[in-house]
């Protein structure tokens, strides 16, 4: 999956599959998760979000079951 590199103290990149609804965020501490179920509108609402931390924390932490990526290990 290709991810779009964000300005963000929380998130280094951000990635989207809308035909499985996966939500792919990778952390600037490293691990990279997988969100799943979660809307197109989330992810271009965190795109466009004037903090991607603050959206994250409030709009998508705890809401959707998520793993971390198997590319990532």
């Amino acid at each position: 999956m290709d991810r779009t590199a964000v300005d963000s103290s929380v998130l280094r990149s951000v990635g989207y599959d809308p035909a499985a609804r996966l939500l792919e965020l990778e952390f600037t501490g490293g691990p990279v998760y997988e969100y799943a179920g979660v809307p197109a509108r989330v992810h271009r609402e965190l795109l466009a979000a004037e903090s991607h931390g603050r959206y994250f924390v409030r709009r998508i932490r705890g809401r959707y079951a998520y793993r971390r990526s198997a590319t990532d290990r």
